[in-house]
């Protein structure tokens, strides 16, 4: 049986669906950000009891065919941002619609309607996002940050940076108290 999640989008809420699962005595097969599989057909108390343990954590079961597909296109996002060893070379358009098989345009529509964003400004916030952990880290020089999150130059990078924050990415790196939002806030 197939369950999806809302709200999961870090390997710290795999890690808490999994230990839930296991306190109600579920057997799952595959743990993924928005989606979990599990042997067992639950019953309706098993549901409910899944549920509220989640909704403990700040995550939530859903059954809404269009909230199920705008999870999995956030998560596709996520992942590829936050998680992938390096963004895809493709379109993210084509990336997107080859993970989920859906049309682009489809997914697009279904996401503007219900989020009030599109997805390239979903994208464009969780880049940000990752930019300013990397710049915390200080690991990365800002060319290399540019490069690695594929953006065209430092200049549109800090462009973006500074349209998004407020900020440039200098400034950021002299704040004392940097904020950064949850992924899940975004």
């Amino acid at each position: 049986m197939k369950l999806y999640i809302k709200y999961m989008v870090s390997l710290r809420c795999k890690m808490v669906v999994k230990e839930e699962l296991r306190k109600l005595g579920l057997h799952f097969i595959v743990v993924d950000l928005g989606e979990v599989e599990i042997m067992e057909e639950l019953t309706a108390s098993q549901y409910d009891a899944l549920n509220t343990a989640l909704h403990n954590s700040g995550l939530e079961l859903m059954d809404d065919k269009r909230s199920v597909l705008i999870e999995k296109i956030k998560n596709v996002i996520v992942e590829m941002v936050h998680y992938a060893d390096e963004l895809p070379k493709i379109n993210y358009s084509d990336y997107i619609s080859n993970k989920l098989h859906y049309d682009y345009t489809y997914l697009s529509n279904l996401f503007s309607e219900v989020k009030g964003m599109t997805i390239q400004q979903f994208i464009i916030l969780h880049k940000i996002e990752r930019v300013k952990e990397l710049l915390l880290y200080e690991v990365l020089s800002l060319t290399e940050i540019s490069y690695q999150m594929q953006y065209s130059s430092v200049a549109h990078l800090s462009n973006q940076f500074k349209k998004i924050t407020g900020l440039t990415p200098s400034q950021f790196k002299l704040l004392k108290n940097r904020h950064r939002k949850p992924i899940e806030n975004i």
